[in-house]
């Protein structure tokens, strides 16, 4: 059985290569009580993504922390805008208590925007990470962060509780941030990864500045940290300005790039422009590899965080080769 993207703000017909088959089993039913039980977000339901029943059909989600509302409205993104939620004590303990159930190797944890609090909910992030860590020693944790209005310690808090990736989504061109994130900025965006990379290779200054997160009397600073940022194509970007936006993740030290079709939720969402076939996401993909970027995913369906185990596993085996 296949079943079609949703996508209500396209008037035209959705192409061929945007249908996907339906997973069997019951895995996504187990994964969806877990989450229940746990009272845990993900982003795959609240950013309505079209991976979500392959994604929990394989016991896997991307947890979203701090809340199900997020204080940002931009205008490609499903979740809820509205007041913020408080932020939930025991949270650190559920999402590893749920990583530890679903039997995650590579846990992925993102949050809605929280400008409301004062370090945007870094703290929050460290706890989580390190709780996981507890829990789960051997797991690779990736975060997938807001801008933190460009606060250089709400990052140092994160980077310094060892996550191996810190993902930071830059999502479109420049031109287009106005209309599409225009509580965000482009240049900060690319500021954030450029200051999380540069704090992974100075832990002795982390910890000479009094930033050093600590476990069991030991830092936590990673030894190996990568800086990992994603893109949506289709918002009417040109290929030149895609290109350029490649060369500027590189250039602040990104090491991980995700490109991906933007899909509208909802018709007062942004307008999709166009819908890019597979063999130009081949090109995309050739075009990111031949800058420099140790991994890269590009493809329609592809997602900051969908298949983020194979896509890290597979950069990893190419790095020890």
């Amino acid at each position: 059985m296949e079943e079609a993207v949703h996508n209500s703000s396209a008037k035209k017909r959705l192409p061929p290569w945007l249908r996907k088959r339906l997973p069997q089993g019951g895995g996504a039913a187990e994964t969806r009580a877990i989450l229940q039980e746990l009272g845990l977000e993900t982003v795959c339901r609240s950013a309505h993504c079209p991976n979500l029943p392959e994604c929990f059909a394989r016991h896997t989600a991307t947890f979203m922390i701090l809340g199900a509302h997020c204080t940002r409205n931009c205008r490609f993104c499903a979740v809820d805008h509205a007041a913020p939620d408080p932020v939930r004590a025991d949270e650190p303990q559920a999402v590893a208590e749920a990583a530890a159930r679903m039997k995650l190797r590579h846990v992925v944890v993102t949050s809605v925007t929280r400008d409301d609090l004062p370090d945007g909910g870094a703290g929050h992030f460290a706890r989580v990470i390190l709780a996981i860590r507890q829990r789960l020693p051997e797991a690779i944790v990736e975060v997938l962060t807001p801008d933190f209005q460009g606060s250089r310690e709400a990052i140092a808090t994160v980077i310094e509780a060892a996550p191996n990736i810190f993902n930071h989504n830059i999502e479109t061109v420049p031109r287009l941030y106005p209309a599409i994130r225009p509580q965000a900025g482009y240049e900060r965006s690319l500021e954030v990864l450029r200051y999380a990379g540069e704090l992974a290779g100075r832990p002795t200054d982390m910890a000479a500045s009094g930033h050093a997160t600590q476990m069991g009397g030991q830092s936590m600073a990673p030894k190996q940290l990568y800086t990992k940022s994603g893109l949506m194509v289709g918002c009417g970007e040109t290929r030149a300005e895609l290109s350029a936006a490649l060369a500027d993740l590189r250039r602040v030290g990104c090491r991980i790039v995700t490109v991906g079709q933007y899909l509208a939720p909802s018709g007062s969402h942004y307008p999709v422009e166009r819908f890019v076939p597979p063999e130009e996401f081949a090109e995309i993909e050739a075009e990111a590899r031949g800058l420099g970027f140790a991994a890269v995913a590009s493809g329609p369906f592809v997602r900051s965080s969908y298949n983020a185990q194979a896509v890290f596993e597979k950069m990893r085996g190419r790095i020890k080769s």
